[in-house]
């Protein structure tokens, strides 16, 4: 990519990263441009057209990730549906209200197993009486617009990048509340989990730095799935104290 004696190469400001195998971080960009004797102009973007062009709820949910400390505490005055739900099956409902245009989906953490992927007969997502299925491979990146894929499931291998008008998100077991901060769990992701193939190595020959990563892949992947939504985010998740927290956080609660 770095070929010529000046590149320039456009940055956000935190780690973006939601796998242990991406790569591009600054410093290694750095470092292959200087060993090829580019120069490398650095920018930090001031504005994006994503979740309604709100900077204010992009960095909130920055803030309430506690990804990056920003001034924005809450979510009064900011122009954006954010709702939490206390059951799964209520914020899905409520998201298949949203799909008239085709354009509203559910999305969550990958810490339940693939069963339907050998049996499509079999269900994936269990949350007590709440029972759907993974959407991975019937539509590929086209699980978007296929007008049967709001009654699944989406993850993280399937929306980056896509861009819903609502976006209902179930935060699993690897994302808690422990006191007032906000607490990883990488071994609740499930073990087929690409994005955090390579940790369990990582974890016995560098465990702080498995930790570190783990941390930051977990909360980036939140952060992308809560940020699918160019008008609204809702909800839920698996830890009453995390939802309780989010709750908090925001200016609006679970609808009726």
């Amino acid at each position: 990519l770095i070929n010529s004696a000046k590149c320039s190469i456009f940055f956000i400001d935190e780690d973006q990263r939601v796998t242990l195998k991406d790569v591009g971080t600054k410093a290694a960009i750095r470092a292959f441009a200087a060993a090829r004797g580019a120069v490398v102009e650095e920018y930090a973007l001031t504005s994006q057209f994503r979740c309604a062009g709100s900077d204010g709820y992009l960095a909130w949910v920055d803030d309430v990730l506690q990804i990056k400390a920003t001034a924005n505490g809450s979510l009064e005055d900011i122009p954006f549906d954010f709702q939490v739900f206390d059951d799964p099956e209520e914020m899905h409902a409520a998201i298949e209200a949203k799909n008239g245009a085709n354009r509203a989906r559910v999305v969550a953490g990958y810490c339940w197993p693939w069963n339907s992927k050998k049996d499509s007969k079999q269900i994936d997502v269990v949350i007590g009486d709440y029972q759907r299925q993974w959407n991975l491979d019937q539509d590929g990146s086209l699980w978007i617009t296929a007008p049967h894929s709001v009654q699944q499931v989406g993850c993280i291998h399937t929306c980056q990048g896509l861009e819903v008008d609502y976006i209902g998100v179930i935060i699993g077991p690897d994302l808690v509340m422990d006191g007032e901060q906000l607490a990883t769990r990488p071994r609740a992701r499930d073990r087929h989990d690409k994005t955090m193939k390579g940790f369990v190595k990582m974890s016995k020959e560098q465990p702080a730095e498995a930790a570190r990563q783990a941390d930051m892949i977990i909360k980036n992947t939140y952060r992308t799935l809560m940020t699918r939504g160019m008008k609204g985010c809702y909800v839920y998740a698996t830890d009453a104290k995390l939802a309780a927290y989010l709750r908090s956080r925001g200016k609006q609660t679970q609808s009726a």
